[in-house]
């Protein structure tokens, strides 16, 4: 396999951090704002924007297994977690949280899954990065970085909840 395109802590730092400040730029007020993290990768992430926004803003967390319209291909993972939303998010706008943004799939599954918690007024998106590759017509409303990948290479983010230095994402290309 060839070597992984690595991104060093520091570059998803800056990253964030001009994803939080377009964040505080639209929201002004965060009266009826909250932040909803997309299990598995999106959760640390959502915990480290929410915080730096404003603490005091509800966060929870969404697992769009069951929802997954390739459910039939990819069976359910052994790491699925329950969704956690403790507040009602009918009228709220909801900033859902991910890692990655690749074909739409697993937004999708997020929107139909927060549909069924209630109706927001608005939606927005935010991902650490966004690699291409769409196949439902969605897009990120706050991006920390664009990449351009090939469907055979996998992204990899790992943010590290106890020691931000060693927060990485890599790119990897299987073999042939």
């Amino acid at each position: 396999m060839p070597a992984p395109l690595t991104l060093d802590a520091p570059k998803l730092h800056a990253a964030i951090d001009s994803m939080v400040e377009a964040l505080r730029s639209r929201h002004s007020t965060t009266q009826g704002l909250c932040f909803i993290g997309i299990a598995n990768g999106g959760l640390e992430l959502n915990r480290r924007i929410a915080r730096r926004v404003d603490p005091t803003v509800p966060t929870g967390e969404l697992d769009t297994s069951f929802y997954r319209d390739d459910i039939g291909r990819n069976p359910i993972p052994k790491e699925s977690r329950p969704t956690i939303i403790p507040f009602d998010v009918t009228g709220k706008t909801v900033v859902l949280v991910d890692d990655v943004l690749h074909s739409g799939r697993t937004l999708n599954a997020a929107l139909n899954e927060l549909f069924d918690h209630g109706r927001p007024a608005a939606v927005e998106l935010a991902v650490l990065i966004d690699r291409g590759g769409r196949k439902l017509p969605f897009a990120a409303d706050y991006c920390g970085l664009r990449l351009d990948t090939t469907a055979r290479q996998k992204v990899k983010v790992h943010l590290d909840p106890t020691a931000p230095e060693n927060d990485r994402a890599e790119v990897l290309t299987p073999s042939a």
